[in-house]
């Protein structure tokens, strides 16, 4: 696919009213080296900019990132952090929580974490832990997760309210996609840590995994906080689409600035 056809292709509506679907998802974008180079080269510029500006005008950005297990959730987030300027940002890899974490609501630690003023946070995995994994896998009581979404939502809407830009992105592959890159990881010296016995195990909860994501994109998706899904079957095209996404998303939090 050429330069051009990604940018025509790739344009998401941040905006819109109805929450995505992983069944309405087309996972079959592809784009070649060549264009992958262009088109990563013309997003530099672009990003490096509207992150300046937000700085200067004192937005506080907040990105997160889910998705499948080998999704590329972590080769995104290099290659989009590694454009701008390294003293404004911080990302989170979330894990299960400390004990000092335990002892507090579990929104607490994300609090802490929320960025301050020209700041950006990138997440990797989030507070939607607690309606994704903790839900499937047990950590949550029916209850706790139940009432989690209206806590997400209220939590988002008052960082939104106080000024802050948060964006949203789920990396979205198939099942057989998953399956091909767990078994090269597997097989990887240099990327075999990175894989356990619980991964595969995992695999057979794929359709209440999906049915959680459903669930959690037709409850979270709010004008302040919508979800942007991205198919993420082929990585260059996921990674350009993760950069240009966030540009788009820049640029419109810094035109709202400039209306108000």
């Amino acid at each position: 696919m050429k330069a051009k056809d990604f940018a025509r292709l790739s344009a998401v509506s941040l905006r819109r009213i109805k929450p995505p679907r992983l069944r309405d998802v087309d996972l079959s974008p592809k784009l070649g080296k060549h264009a992958y180079k262009r088109c990563k080269d013309e997003l530099k510029s672009h990003l490096v900019a509207a992150q300046l500006e937000l700085k200067e005008r004192g937005l506080p950005v907040m990105i997160v990132f889910e998705g499948w297990d080998a999704a590329g959730k972590g080769g995104a987030i290099h290659r989009l952090v590694n454009k701008v300027d390294p003293r404004s940002y911080i990302v989170h890899p979330v894990s299960a929580p400390t004990q000092e974490e335990k002892d507090h609501h579990y929104l607490w630690r994300f609090w802490r974490a929320a960025p301050g003023r020209g700041r950006i946070a990138v997440f990797d995995r989030s507070w939607y832990g607690r309606v994704l994994v903790e839900r499937i896998e047990g950590f949550a009581t029916h209850g706790e997760w139940k009432r989690a979404y209206a806590e997400i939502n209220d939590f988002e809407r008052l960082l939104a309210l106080d000024g802050s830009l948060i964006i949203k992105i789920f990396l979205h592959i198939s099942k057989d996609e998953q399956k091909r890159r767990f078994d090269r990881r597997s097989a990887d010296p240099l990327k075999s840590w990175k894989m356990n016995q619980e991964d595969y195990r995992n695999r057979r909860k794929w359709g209440a995994y999906e049915a959680a994501i459903d669930e959690m994109f037709a409850r979270t998706h709010t004008r302040q906080a919508p979800w942007i899904v991205i198919a993420a079957n082929d990585k260059r095209w996921a990674r350009l689409a993760v950069q240009q996404t966030v540009l788009q998303c820049f640029v419109q939090a810094l035109q709202a600035k400039k209306r108000s």
